[in-house]
């Protein structure tokens, strides 16, 4: 009896220990929108839409979900979220004026996961605060790319990534929330 006792304070310990080191992740739903339309509030709008359908297409995968590919020719879900990641890397170094360095870090899915939501929070951030996004530009080495690049390159590409992270999902039989609003970026009650 006393072990039980013992075993289930230790259970208990440890769970409100994790809890506390958890961190609240950004995107559960979009933030409030901007009073003035400005490159970027624009700018990191598109950012937000992409942590928030990054947030729902990424929530709560299983192993099963994580190892899901449709052939031998495509990523697994899991090899998606780190690409998306390395996404997420380019447009915040774009905002902090950094190059891009192409070092691989071995992470697990819940760190992945949160590192590119928090990514894209901060790049957003800084856009939001800009009135001129001409001077984040990609940078790679000595070659400087303007930011309209990271329009139709990471960004657009990480959403169509999210598109294919719930399609695989759904074949799996673990469907994104079907309480998720895209168009509201709202949660339903």
């Amino acid at each position: 009896m006393k072990s039980a006792i013992l075993t289930f304070i230790l259970l208990m310990t440890t769970i409100l220990s994790a809890q506390e080191n958890e961190i609240e992740l950004p995107y559960y739903e979009l933030p409030e929108t901007s009073n003035k339309y400005t490159a970027g509030t624009v700018a990191a709008r598109q950012v937000d839409a992409l942590g928030f359908r990054f947030y729902w297409a990424s929530e709560s995968l299983t192993e099963k979900d994580l190892a899901y590919k449709p052939s031998d020719s495509v990523r697994t879900s899991l090899e998606t979220i780190e690409h998306i990641y390395s996404l997420s890397l380019i447009v915040l170094n774009s905002t902090l004026k950094k190059e891009n360095i192409n070092e691989k870090e071995e992470m697990s899915y819940t760190k992945l996961r949160a590192q590119t939501l928090l990514n894209l929070k901060q790049a957003a951030d800084v856009l939001r605060a800009s009135n001129d996004i001409s001077q984040y530009k990609i940078i790679f080495g000595t070659k400087e790319i303007p930011y309209w690049n990271n329009i139709n390159g990471p960004i657009s590409d990480s959403i169509w990534h999210c598109g294919q992270l719930a399609t695989y999902r759904r074949i799996t039989g673990n469907p994104i929330n079907t309480k998720i609003n895209h168009f509201s970026g709202k949660v339903g009650r």
